[in-house]
């Protein structure tokens, strides 16, 4: 089973260096289904897996110039905030309301990288004049909260948020998202850990796995089309989160 967690979690860390976002969707029902952790243990797990693994799919973009720092702390100065009060909000809130809203958060993430492979990874870039300090802070804020409350990186929501707001071509917002990402994570980590207790040594295995997919995703991108790579990880999203709310529905 552990070869299993570990096989899977290359996955996890193979979308976030090639998309930015997306593999961290997976992380909780892999720690719930095939680890065995309780809900809100899997969330704070997830939530340091994704982090540390942000940080190391960060460095191929940032040597490869595609981080804008400026940018990305602006934009996770802000999400931190949300996530650290959606971290400690999750604390009393039931393992099946959580399961159930994480479920229709990997829908929603589903239906935004399918409808981004449509429009071929291209969004509205906004008129020039620097960014929108109240849109930013209003968008960092809300991806936070949903961070740190079911344990996703958010970056089918940061990439679009900076791209769009941060005026970032497509390149460059998934590198800066990894940066919005890691700091996302650690600080919804950090509300979580006064009502959670993480497993260290699943904990680091299943991060030691998801940081060489990451690794090997930064450097496939630009090298593999990444709209066919979003639209097959959308409906792998898709099938895995229809599966979860079912069962968490019967339930």
């Amino acid at each position: 089973m552990t070869v299993l967690v570990a096989a899977a979690s290359v996955l996890v860390g193979l979308s976030l260096g090639t998309l930015g976002g997306g593999g961290s969707i997976l992380t909780v029902p892999l720690l719930v289904y095939l680890a065995g952790q309780d809900t809100k243990e899997a969330v704070a797990t997830s939530l340091f897996v994704v982090g540390v693994t942000s940080l190391a799919a960060l460095i191929p973009h940032a040597r490869a110039h595609r981080v804008r720092l400026r940018t990305g702390l602006l934009f996770g100065g802000f999400s931190m905030a949300g996530a650290y009060g959606g971290g400690r909000l999750a604390a009393y809130v039931p393992d099946t309301v959580l399961l159930v809203g994480f479920a229709v958060m990997m829908l929603a993430t589903a239906v935004a990288m399918l409808r981004t492979s449509r429009r071929g990874g291209r969004y509205e870039r906004p008129a020039r004049g620097g960014l929108p300090l109240r849109r930013v802070a209003a968008a960092g804020l809300a991806v936070g909260a949903v961070t740190g409350l079911v344990g996703s990186g958010g970056g089918f929501l940061v990439v679009p948020a900076l791209a769009v707001l941060g005026g970032l071509p497509m390149g460059a917002a998934v590198g800066t998202s990894l940066l919005v990402i890691a700091m996302n994570s650690f600080a919804g980590l950090a509300g979580h850990l006064s009502g959670a207790t993480i497993d260290w040594r699943l904990a680091l295995t299943v991060t030691a796995a998801a940081v060489i997919g990451s690794l090997a995703g930064g450097r496939l991108t630009g090298r593999v089309p990444q709209d066919a790579l979003r639209t097959a990880f959308g409906w792998l999203v898709v099938t895995m989160g229809t599966l979860v709310l079912a069962q968490q529905l019967a339930a």
